[in-house]
């Protein structure tokens, strides 16, 4: 019983040749024998079918003939050209297999022969946790912080090697750190690259390890450093210092350092952005008299003016006394707010003179 290959591709007898290789890549790729779920059988099938509507010449020998055209090929099988288990990469365009199989492409060696050496790999960021008075927020401050972090070993800069010794190309694979191997697949005999096993991929081997670090070019240590806390910056904000953060492997570049500014309270002064909050406390006589009183800030004690007849609840503005702008010149203002107290425990003469002044 002759086999409609027009089927087995799920297209129709005038589907243009773009169509065909579309609908071979899907269902090549659905039945691939080393996907789970794989049918090697329908594989080879499918593979067959293309062999011949995916060659114009064959396709029409096809059109024209039918189930007569596997008679033809001589008793190579139905595709004409000595059937699926003989195939050695004819007839099929590796580039088309390569970009059809993605993933599958490290199984058969479609790399193109480049070398595969095991990656580089950047350093992990550090984060550090620092504490600072108000004050050290709004003027700025210098900080030691100590933190354990991954660093290039010293001793030999990051090779690995001890000093003096030699760092040798592997002979095995020419220091490219992979090597081609023969496989047997179910397309026949395909190269392969795999990872050397003599430098594990390195492409060099170390003919003496540094001891400081046995041969890895990096160590773990305590790191002790000044920090510069900008002045005006916020509680829970952070710093960031690019490349101090650990070393990476292999020649990879270097983490990024964290610094996580906590502010404590200071009971004199509440921070509203750049602004800074207090209250000021007076009597009814210097509220409906006016009067000076000191006022303390962050650049110490201001004096204010309170004029006559201030209702409790009013808001002075001391320009430029507040937080300095963290990214930008200049300060906000420090907000004062009076607080009229009335008055309480009233002598005789006390409450009389409030009477006259009532009436």
């Amino acid at each position: 019983m002759s086999k409609d290959y027009y089927d087995i591709l799920d297209v129709s007898k005038t589907a243009s040749e773009e169509e065909i290789k579309k609908a071979f890549r899907k269902k090549a790729h659905q039945h691939h024998p080393d996907k789970d779920g794989g049918d090697e059988a329908k594989f080879k099938e499918i593979n067959e079918a293309y062999q011949v509507l995916g060659n114009k010449d064959k396709r029409s020998q096809y059109d024209r003939f039918g189930s007569a055209y596997s008679n033809q090929a001589g008793g190579q099988g139905a595709s004409g050209f000595g059937g699926f288990d003989g195939f050695s990469g004819q007839g099929i365009n590796m580039d088309d297999l390569s970009e059809m199989f993605g993933g599958f492409g490290d199984i058969f060696g479609f790399g193109g022969g480049q070398n595969r050496r095991s990656h580089s790999t950047r350093g992990s960021d550090v984060q550090v946790n620092v504490s600072i008075p108000f004050m050290e927020s709004v003027f700025g401050v210098e900080k030691e912080i100590k933190f354990y972090k991954t660093s290039t070993c010293k001793d030999c800069t990051g090779t690995g090697a001890e000093k003096g010794s030699d760092v040798e190309t592997c002979k095995n694979c020419h220091g490219s750190g992979m090597v081609m191997k023969i496989q047997r697949t179910i397309l026949g005999a395909m190269q392969m690259q795999t990872p050397c096993s003599d430098c594990q991929g390195e492409g060099r081997i170390i003919t003496k390890p540094c001891k400081h670090c046995h041969g890895t070019g990096l160590f773990k240590d305590d790191v002790t450093m000044t920090v510069k806390i900008p002045a005006g910056i916020s509680d829970g904000e952070m710093i960031r210092l690019t490349g101090q953060g650990e070393a990476g492997t292999k020649g990879g570049g270097t983490g990024d350092l964290y610094i996580k500014v906590s502010v404590n309270n200071d009971n004199r002064f509440t921070r509203k952005g750049d602004d800074i909050v207090s209250q000021a406390t007076i009597g009814f006589p210097d509220a409906a008299l006016g009067t000076k009183i000191d006022i303390n800030t962050v650049d110490g004690l201001v004096s204010l003016k309170i004029p006559e007849g201030t209702q409790s609840g009013k808001i002075f503005i001391l320009k430029s006394r507040g937080v300095p702008h963290l990214r930008s010149n200049g300060r906000g203002n420090h907000l004062v707010e009076v607080i009229v107290k009335t008055p309480t425990d009233l002598s005789k003469k006390q409450k009389q003179l409030l009477e006259e002044f009532k009436n």
